[in-house]
């Protein structure tokens, strides 16, 4: 199963934008990784048409706050409908489990004993910049988080946050995380 785990660095703030709709703003930078060569890739908002291909073969995606934010933001630029792809998204799973939502950097903590190595304003203040290198390596570090994540839950049933001096177990159902689907997605390349 090829698994393509995602995350997505933006250009600007909802509060620029004037708006709480996640496909006002605009995209800096995608970082994934590709269960298939084993390896991390990065695409600024120009290298998006490379991107495409990798996603139309995977069998699933994963990420985190994925399905509100960084999936509708994609698509926005995407001309098919990536929302058909398999998906999982391990915020709304967490969600579905215990009924609220966690910081990644809280599950991070709590499972991983791993900290986020930033947070997305200052990503979006190293776009300003010219910082992409800064925003390659954060987007990243996220995405490795995720992938780590995404494992343990698989292996565990379960992932863990960090609130106050507590951790705290999260049970998660993922039998149906790895079952396979047909995706029925467009395909951006000729056959």
């Amino acid at each position: 199963m090829r698994k393509i785990v995602f995350d997505i660095e933006t250009k600007n703030t909802f509060q620029e934008v004037g708006s709480t709709e996640s496909t006002a703003l605009d995209i800096s930078l995608v970082g994934i990784h590709d269960s298939k060569t084993n390896t991390y890739e990065s695409f600024l908002e120009g290298e998006l048409p490379k991107l495409w291909p990798i996603l139309e073969a995977a069998d699933m995606i994963i990420g985190y706050n994925s399905e509100h934010f960084d999936l509708p933001l994609l698509n926005k630029y995407y001309h098919g409908d990536l929302s058909r792809l398999k998906h999982v998204d391990i915020l709304k799973e967490i969600k579905n489990s215990i009924g609220r939502r966690m910081r990644l950097d809280q599950v991070a903590e709590g499972t991983l004993g791993l900290k986020k190595s930033g947070h997305g304003l200052q990503a979006i203040t190293w776009w300003k910049q010219g910082e992409i290198e800064k925003i390659r390596k954060y987007c990243l570090d996220d995405v490795k988080l995720t992938k780590e994540l995404y494992e343990y839950a698989l292996k565990n049933k379960a992932l863990k946050f960090k609130e106050g001096p507590m951790i705290i177990d999260i049970k998660l159902d993922t039998s149906d995380w790895e079952k396979a689907e047909d995706s029925g997605l467009t395909f951006s390349l000729p056959f």
